[in-house]
C-alpha cells in the first residue's frame, strides 16, 4: 500500500498545483480499491481537495487569500479524460477565454458527444451540453473555441476591435489553423476569419 501511496503522491505533485482529475488517473498504479483510499487519505490531510464525486484538485494557493478557485477548463478536460469524451469550451465562457468580453459567466457550458451533466463548484456551474459531431469537429482546438466565441457575440455585434485582438494575439500557427477550420464556421463568419488570418483587409464596422 506505501508503495502505491508514494506513486500517487508522486504524479500528483509531478502534474503541479492546479490539476483536476479522477481516480481513473491512477488506474495503472494500483487496484481501484486502493486508489480511492489513498485519494480519500491526501484529501483528509488537506493536500488535494475534492470537488465533486470523483473529482479532485491539487490546488493552487496564493499567499494572502488561500486556495484559489479551480479552472473550469482543467476540470473539463479531467472529466472528458474520464469519460473518453469530446469537448468545446462555448459561449460566453469561450469568449471570455479568448480576451473577447470581460463578462466572467456564472454558468460555463462546454459542448460534449457524451452525456448531459451538470457540476456544482462554490458559484460557478459547469454545464456539458450533447451537441451534433460538426460542432465537435475542433475537438481542443484553439480555433474551435474562436468559432464559438464568434457565434456567441453574434454577427451584428462582433466589431473591429474584436478583429483586432484576434490578429494581435494569436501566432502564425493559430492563423494558419483557423484557416484550415473555416470550412467548419457559418459562412457569415468567412470575410472575419479571413481578415484576422490575412486574407483580406476587410474592416468591420
Amino acid at each position: 500500500m506505501q508503495a502505491v501511496s508514494n506513486k500517487i503522491i508522486n504524479r500528483i505533485y509531478g502534474n503541479g498545483r492546479g490539476w483536476c482529475f479522477t481516480p481513473k488517473n491512477f488506474h495503472d498504479l494500483g487496484s481501484p480499491e486502493a486508489v480511492r483510499i489513498n485519494l480519500h487519505r491526501l484529501e483528509k490531510k488537506g493536500i488535494i481537495r475534492r470537488l465533486a464525486r470523483g473529482l479532485y484538485e491539487y490546488p493552487k494557493k496564493h499567499t494572502s487569500i488561500g486556495l484559489l478557485s479551480p479552472s473550469p477548463q482543467k476540470i473539463a478536460k479531467a472529466i472528458a479524460l474520464h469519460a473518453a469524451v469530446r469537448i468545446q469550451p462555448s459561449g460566453a465562457f469561450a469568449a471570455n477565454m479568448l480576451g473577447l468580453s470581460e463578462q466572467v459567466p456564472a454558468k460555463i457550458v462546454f459542448l460534449t458527444d457524451g452525456p448531459r451533466r451538470r457540476i456544482k463548484i462554490g458559484s460557478q456551474e459547469i454545464l456539458f451540453k450533447k451537441t451534433t459531431p460538426r460542432n465537435l469537429a475542433m475537438n481542443g482546438k484553439f480555433s474551435g473555441a474562436l468559432i464559438h466565441a464568434l457565434r456567441h457575440i453574434g454577427k451584428r455585434q462582433i466589431k473591429q476591435h474584436h478583429i483586432e485582438h484576434l490578429k494581435n494575439t494569436m501566432d502564425s500557427s493559430a492563423k494558419a489553423m483557423l484557416k484550415k477550420d473555416r470550412i467548419y464556421a457559418p459562412e457569415w463568419m468567412y470575410p472575419l476569419i479571413d481578415s484576422i488570418t490575412g486574407g483580406s483587409s476587410a474592416r468591420i464596422r
